[in-house]
This record gives structure tokens, sequence and C-alpha cells, in this order.
């Protein structure tokens, strides 16, 4: 059993949970997940590991209040304890040798690309990031990315806070800029890492998306992470998650991920309604 040691509200949706997890964290790399259970009968949730600390052999996890088990999840309190903590789990984001980044997180793909700034900046690289969400409401880790980057851009599409727009458009503004980045780091909604890769791809410039977003199980068995990288199939969870975002085949990916959503959303209100709490985690 694994105790939740602090639970932190960081958007009304988005919450953040330290778990004590020692022997995850003396293997634990950026990038890498762990695969969560609530209880005995709940399903395997991929979780990427937000941070990590040796001296107090907990992990942090951020998840987002969207779906049955994530509903479940919230219930959880200090104190409380799931029943399974799986991991380090897939390969650790490959940054030797990368002097200059641009980090990208869409909405809670920040919490997947805060981990990776951080390394960057550990081994002495020059580190932007550009971060971008709905509204003012949903920011989360400004100050977290600022820690750790040398500028932090922050984007809102109805333009409530920073710079208006998507993060496309303050990438392109960065781009066209005779900074040069020889690396560049993706992860959010599978929209927007498509067309990120398809900014980067007349630069040159080495881009790396994170397929976290599309696993299930996080061993490769349920095939529900299967994509097409470079004419091959792979596996998210076992394969990745990094891939290279110029040899992805989006189209193909975003058309898979709608496949359940229908089931998704009726298995959501199931749960929702046991538990007598909103669509969102909180108390009739």
């Amino acid at each position: 059993m694994y105790e939740i040691t602090s639970k932190q509200t960081l958007s009304p949706s988005v919450k953040m949970i330290s778990i004590d997890a020692p022997y995850v964290v003396r293997h634990a790399g950026a990038g890498q997940f762990v695969i969560i259970r609530v209880n005995d009968q709940g399903e395997r949730i991929p979780m990427t590991i937000h941070d990590s600390d040796l001296n107090t052999g907990r992990i942090t996890i951020i998840y987002q209040i969207v779906g049955a088990s994530t509903t479940e999840l919230d219930q959880l309190n200090v104190g409380d304890h799931l029943e399974d903590v799986c991991g380090p789990l897939g390969t650790k984001t490959e940054i030797k040798g990368v002097k200059s980044a641009l980090i990208v997180g869409g909405g809670l793909g920040s919490a997947i690309a805060y981990p990776v700034a951080k390394a960057l900046k550990d081994q002495g690289s020059t580190v932007d990031a550009v971060i971008g969400f709905k509204n003012k409401s949903l920011v989360i880790l400004e100050s977290e990315f600022k820690s750790v980057c040398d500028t932090v851009h922050v984007t809102t599409d109805d333009g409530s806070y920073g710079h208006q727009g998507f993060v496309t458009d303050m990438i392109k503004v960065l781009l066209e800029h005779p900074k040069r980045y020889d690396y560049v780091f993706v992860v959010g909604p599978l929209v927007m890492m498509k067309y990120v890769s398809l900014m980067t791809k007349p630069y040159g410039i080495k881009t790396i998306v994170s397929m976290n977003t599309i696993m299930v199980d996080g061993t490769g068995m349920c095939g529900g992470c299967r994509l097409s990288v470079a004419g091959k199939t792979v596996f998210a969870c076992v394969d990745g998650p990094d891939f290279d975002g110029h040899e992805v085949d989006f189209d193909e990916a975003i058309k898979r991920s709608q496949m359940y959503h229908e089931v998704e959303m009726k298995k959501h209100h199931d749960v929702c309604q046991r538990l007598k709490v909103t669509p969102d985690g909180n108390q009739h």
C-alpha cells in the first residue's frame, strides 16, 4: 500500500499528490511514468512522474479529473493509500548533448514537460518554455517553470492571462527569432503536438513528442497506445513514450483516440452517480 502524503489543488479540476514510493524514486527519470490503482477493483492508470525526491522517497503526480478513474482517485486524501504504484516505466527522455531547448506544454501536458525542463537545466542547457491553457483559471506550474527555465511564455486561448492565442502563435515568434534551438520537447493534446511538429520541421530542429496521453495499461498488452512512427507500428508505453514528432502519424493517432469516447463518458457518469460527485469531483 502506498500512502498519499500531500494533496494540493492547482486549478478547479487539477490536483497534485505526493506518494510514498521509495523503490520507484531510486530509479525514476524525466519522462518516465507509473501505473497506479486506486483500489483492488480499480483500473490501471498511467501517470507521468512529475517529480521525485530521493531524500523523502516520494514521487509527485498531477492529475485532472476527466474520467471514472481520476474521479475515484480524487476521493482519496492525505493518509489514504493507493492499492498499487508500479514503475518507473517507459524510457527516460533523451537529452544528452542538448545545448538550447524549447519546452512546450499544453494544459495538463505542462506537468509532463516540467521534469524534462528541470533535467535539461540541471545538465547546463539553455531552456525556454511555452505553456498554454484555455484561460487564467487553468494555469498551473508557472512558478515551477520559472525556477528551471531561462524564459517562460504563458499563453491563454482567451487572453485572460499572458499572451493571447495558442502555443503555436508564440512558437512561431520564437522560431523566427535569431536564437537557435537544437531541441524541442512537446507534450499536450494530439492536435497541438501535430502542429508544433509541423512548425519545427522546416527548421530541421529535433522535435520529441510525449505520447503519454494515449496510454492505457502501460504494458503493451492492451494495444490502446498503438501508433505508427516512420511507417512502423510501435506502442507508446513500452517503446516510448517519447518519439520523433516528425515521424509520428498524428492523423491516425487522433482518429484512434476518439474510438472509446462515448464508453468512457458513460462510465464516468456512472461513477459520479455512485460517489455522489459532480463530473469535476465536487460533492453534490
